[in-house]
């Protein structure tokens, strides 16, 4: 009987050993909406707060969700939230995206650079700063534990239709002829 609950107890702790090794590894990130808040934590230099900020916006034009209107954009990020993007569709017809509303950074435990600084979005109800392929970060500002994933950057080349961010919109590009969707540009 000893031997049958030791077993038990043994194969439980094993079960609660690989599901907590199937979660998602996480990082210390610095979560900012302003340069002057990223300085005034005092987690990062003022030439840290600054270049990152620098780099998040140009990966802002590249990897934020890109929509076809403002009027569809406004509609996933709220009223006066949505800006023309630098990509034109194949057709040459402007691109919306969401304003940037914070960013990201990080360091490893060597003090280098931890990943691409990445621009942060919130949709129109959302209480969660997003990356720019819709992956939840945090609700909070300073330094946080995030997901390992939300720290990699992914270019966006393809405009989403309405509902598409954070709301299981289709993205067309090559594969919907003739809509002229598909970005370029730089």
């Amino acid at each position: 009987m000893k031997r049958s609950r030791y077993v038990a107890l043994l194969a439980m702790g094993a079960s609660a050993l690989a599901l907590s090794a199937c979660g998602e590894s996480e990082t210390p990130a610095g979560v900012y909406t302003s340069v002057d808040q990223c300085i005034t934590d005092k987690q990062f230099t003022e030439a840290e707060c600054r270049k990152a900020f620098d780099t998040a916006k140009e990966e802002h034009k590249k990897v934020s969700p890109k929509y076809a209107s403002k009027t569809e954009c406004e509609a996933d990020f709220g009223a006066g939230k949505c800006e023309e993007s630098p990509y034109r569709t194949t057709s040459g017809t402007s691109t919306f995206m969401p304003l940037m509303i914070g960013y990201m950074l990080g360091r490893t435990l060597g003090g280098q650079p931890g990943f691409t600084p990445q621009p942060l979005y919130k949709t129109q109800n959302g209480t969660q700063f997003r990356t720019g392929d819709n992956r939840p970060v945090t609700s909070k500002t300073g330094l946080q534990n995030v997901s390992r994933s939300a720290t990699t950057s992914a270019f966006k080349s393809a405009t989403t239709t309405r509902g598409g961010f954070g709301r299981n919109g289709a993205v067309y590009g090559s594969t919907s002829p003739g809509r002229g969707a598909t970005t370029s540009g730089g």
